[in-house]
């Protein structure tokens, strides 16, 4: 297990002291000489513990007067207003959603990107490159024939067990047997809405949701009946269940429990819960897509939604695109009382995935080595969330909104004056700044006035000076709008 050090350990000491009331803003903070004293330790390590509180924001230096407790600026930005449950859904057609999609992700693709903050994931450094290429070259050495032999149908066993036994601590109990390996969890969506669904049918997602799962919606000739999601606490239940009787045609509900994409939020578990006996109630498949449940800042990875599923009608669908290899596009699902059907659709439409990629994972992911990576990305990515929501609430102006979830790789940003995400994405690619949409994540006009940034690039001058660039953006238009009104 990773010791982290001393200063750090005193740094989370006061944080949490700061968090609970017990030190209050504008209180000063015990000195570098009280810290020495109190906890034992060296003028280096008191002054370190400090230097870390303020570089985050919680501390300020006042000249000859010592540190005082300032919360973080990000702190003074309201979060996006809940959703209007009175609003009716209203199943959407798809009538042009891909090739909205597609122009945006094309328009990034034309114009020089120095700074790309549109994406949903960390930066290469992150991610474990050179131990991931030393367990690939030790399975070539010993399985030399992987590469011309066929691989296994489902996928390695060994890469299933793996995932088996970590399922545990998310609540799932699963046979190596009830694994499928997938090309990301891209294709296990695919595969499980083409097993429960027909053209025609309406499936039940979020809203805002991936605009990924949008185009494979559009792609199968399905249609999308979203459902308000709260920034807090993810998909309505009420609201689906207010749709469930109305809409009698739902044959699915695709949702994502932890850290919801773009918003980051997280279901409680009482959710959870009712969520799985109403679809199960229902007779309504419901679809876990849940991809980014090892990046939450818990103790203990998250309950996933198929512990509560006693009758086989969660499908669950995960990857490693966003917590170790983004290259790897390595995906699996459990289909419940779909299982033989998705197999079957996945032989028919992919075969089997290539194993050695899947022996290297599995190696690696076998070891405590994985989850020492994983508590490495969860404190990287929280310290560059933050770092990212400073520099939006310095740089946005009065009026921005914006969630910073409890873990992930994404801020969702609501901008001032209902300005239009299309109009600040193209004013941004001109400047060489690449960000995604709120136009995107919907089929409706609904979050037109929204951006999803990424935090996943560590915090650099460039990045810092790109968000102030998308700042002064967002601040021209703003004034042009007020002005016109």
């Amino acid at each position: 297990m990773d010791v982290q050090p001393l200063y750090r350990q005193l740094a989370n000491h006061y944080l949490g002291a700061i968090r609970a009331g017990a030190l209050k803003h504008g209180e000063r903070m015990p000195s570098v000489r009280s810290i020495m004293r109190l906890h034992s330790v060296s003028l280096s390590t008191a002054l370190q513990t400090c230097r870390e509180l303020e570089r985050e924001g919680w501390i300020e230096a006042r000249p000859r007067s010592g540190y005082f407790i300032r919360p973080p600026l990000r702190n003074s930005i309201p979060r996006p207003e809940e959703p209007d449950l009175a609003i009716p859904p209203d199943p959407a057609q798809y009538v042009g959603i891909h090739a909205r999609v597609s122009h945006f992700i094309e328009q990034g693709r034309r114009q020089p990107v120095r700074l790309g903050l549109s994406g949903a994931r960390a930066a290469p450094e992150l991610y474990p490159a050179e131990k991931l290429k030393n367990a690939a070259l030790r399975a070539l050495r010993k399985h030399p024939e992987i590469l011309v032999t066929a691989a296994p149908a489902s996928g390695h066993l060994h890469f299933r067990e793996v995932i088996a036994k970590r399922a545990v601590a998310g609540g799932q109990v699963l046979a190596p047997d009830d694994v499928i390996v997938t090309h990301g969890c891209i294709e296990a969506l695919n595969l499980a809405l083409r097993a429960v669904t027909r053209p025609g049918d309406t499936v039940a997602v979020e809203s805002p949701t991936f605009y990924g799962l949008l185009q494979i919606l559009e792609s199968l000739g399905l249609r999308a009946l979203e459902i308000p999601t709260s920034v807090s606490t993810g998909l309505s239940v009420d609201a689906l269940e207010m749709a469930l009787a109305s809409y009698p045609d739902i044959k699915a509900v695709v949702v994502v429990p932890h850290l919801q994409n773009p918003l980051g939020s997280i279901m409680p578990d009482a959710e959870k819960r009712r969520l799985v006996q109403l679809c199960e109630r229902a007779t309504v498949a419901l679809i876990e897509d849940d991809t980014y449940s090892d990046l939450v800042d818990a103790v203990s990875p998250p309950t996933a939604l198929k512990a509560w599923d006693h009758s086989g009608n969660v499908i669950h669908c995960a990857s490693l695109h966003k917590t170790l290899a983004p290259g790897m596009r390595l995906g699996w699902m459990t289909a419940g009382r779909w299982q033989a059907r998705v197999a079957m659709l996945k032989y028919a439409q992919t075969r089997d995935n290539e194993v050695w990629s899947q022996i290297a994972a599995a190696e690696y992911m076998a070891s405590s080595e994985y989850d020492r990576h994983l508590r490495r990305l969860r404190q990287a990515l929280r310290e560059q969330r933050e770092r990212m929501a400073d520099a939006i609430a310095t740089h946005f102006p009065h009026g921005t909104r914006m969630t910073i979830p409890n873990g992930g790789i994404t801020i969702w940003v609501e901008l001032p004056a209902r300005l239009s995400s299309k109009d600040v994405f193209d004013a941004a690619l001109a400047q060489g700044i690449l960000v995604a949409p709120g136009a995107m994540f919907s089929n409706s006009n609904r979050y037109d006035h929204f951006l999803r940034l990424n935090c996943g690039l560590r915090t650099t001058p460039e990045v810092e000076q790109g968000v102030a660039t998308l700042g002064r953006i967002v601040a021209t238009r703003a004034r042009k709008s007020t002005r016109a009104a």
